[in-house]
């Protein structure tokens, strides 16, 4: 019996036992889609940060207070945090910091902002940002209007704002032209616009283009707390300078911080790729839980279709001693059930992928991502769908071949 034979047999034996194949092909095919599913939105999300973490680039770093791990009485562990980076801590750290790159000082005013222009307002979910003149170059940010905020703005604590453009729809109709140069009123403190964003999309949910950038000292004038935690980046200009770099930020914040000789930094510098490993390594475990939710089902689909299997051979034992009657060996019905086994897991495993990759893809798209084509989970599931093939269609294929056919053609 020739390959094509077997497999114009198997699959019309699938055919004619539509409901229960179906069924079976349902069980697989949602396996298969958690499986797919949940490791394309992980794929996904941690692309769309390593692209935003990218816009920022390798040759850039920030300083933070030092975030130990400790262990209580007890056993338990917990989170310990230096104090916090002060405004004159900041202020001291970039003037010792003598290296060839630009210094950033920022801190965040509020969450929760509301900017007004005439009858339009927006949502009081406004990003509020206290900057200076080298915060947009060392994120990533650039302008599509308008100037930057300039060191003159940050000495007099002026008024002036520049707008994401989420701001720029809501108050002005998306007409960007429009915005430059009005009065709009942030918390009911007017703000002259004095530039425009360029789009950043979103990233987990949040919107990087509903933010509002203002000089450094207004938003400490207007939102300032003995508590602001003011963070500071430093863009070199190249990454084979970070080193460096880093060794000179170290001496400059430590005098910053003002510590004796005999006291550890509890300060430390956080790179955009070591927070992507950190993601990375924080998802393994999500990872090895969708896999393992994949498998169950898979198991639980493995042992539907070898019971469906076996009641198939039951029922079609009399077909079995006709066959082999014909000429068809032990080794043409082996392969032929074997064949319909497999059959059946890689339809479910296409409607399983083509599932998963939808789904996978519209909860990345609602967190902000990109669409992504995960390419090594769909061989993964390709190849998950012929082993259970196999495994739950050997048993059954197995006691078919070995019928007499004698003893077959009596059944009734």
């Amino acid at each position: 019996m020739k390959w094509q034979e077997i497999f114009w047999r198997a699959l019309s034996s699938v055919r004619s036992n539509l409901l229960r194949s179906v069924l079976t092909i349902f069980i697989i095919a949602f396996g298969i889609m958690s499986l797919v599913g949940i490791l394309t939105a992980i794929d996904a999300a941690i692309f769309s940060l390593n692209d935003n973490f990218s816009r920022v680039g390798a040759n850039s770093f920030s300083v933070r207070p030092l975030r130990e791990t400790v262990r209580r009485a007890g056993g338990k562990e917990m989170t310990k945090r230096a104090e916090v980076i002060k405004y004159e801590q900041a202020l001291r750290f970039k003037e010792e910091f003598e290296f060839p790159a630009t210094v950033a000082i920022s801190v965040r005013g509020t969450s929760f902002a509301t900017a007004k222009f005439a009858k339009e307002e927006t949502n009081p979910n406004v990003r509020v940002e206290g900057v200076d003149e080298f915060y947009l170059s060392n994120n990533g940010f650039s302008l599509e209007l308008g100037r930057n905020i300039s060191p003159a703005d940050v000495l007099s604590g002026a008024n002036r704002a520049i707008i994401g453009k989420d701001i720029v729809k809501n108050l002005f109709g998306d007409d960007s032209p429009k915005a430059m140069d009005q009065l709009i009123n942030i918390d009911n403190i007017k703000y002259r616009v004095i530039g425009i964003l360029e789009s950043k999309g979103s990233s987990f949910g949040n919107s990087e283009d509903n933010n509002i950038l203002i000089p450094l000292t207004t938003a400490k004038k207007y939102y300032g707390d003995p508590n602001d935690y003011y963070k500071i980046s430093v863009a070199v200009r190249s990454a084979e300078e970070i080193g460096s770099a880093e060794a000179v930020a170290t001496g400059a914040m430590r005098r910053a911080r003002r510590l004796k000789v005999s006291e550890k930094n509890d300060f430390e510098f956080v790179k955009s790729d070591s927070l992507i490993g950190i993601i990375k390594d924080n998802t393994s475990m999500l990872r090895f839980s969708a896999i393992a939710i994949g498998l169950i089902t898979l198991l639980g689909a493995a042992i539907g279709l070898m019971n469906i299997m076996l009641v198939t051979v039951t029922e079609r034992t009399k077909e079995i001693g006709i066959n082999k009657a014909l000429g068809a060996t032990s080794k043409n019905v082996l392969w032929q059930f074997l064949t319909e086994a497999v059959l059946i897991c890689q339809v479910g495993g296409i409607v399983g992928i083509l599932l998963g990759i939808m789904i996978g893809n519209v909860v990345t798209l609602a967190l902000g991502g990109s669409f992504l084509i995960p390419w090594f989970w769909m061989f993964l599931g390709i190849i998950l769908c012929v082993i259970v093939g196999v495994m739950s269609g050997m048993y059954p294929a197995m006691k078919a071949a070995a019928m007499d056919p004698i003893e077959s053609l009596r059944y009734e």
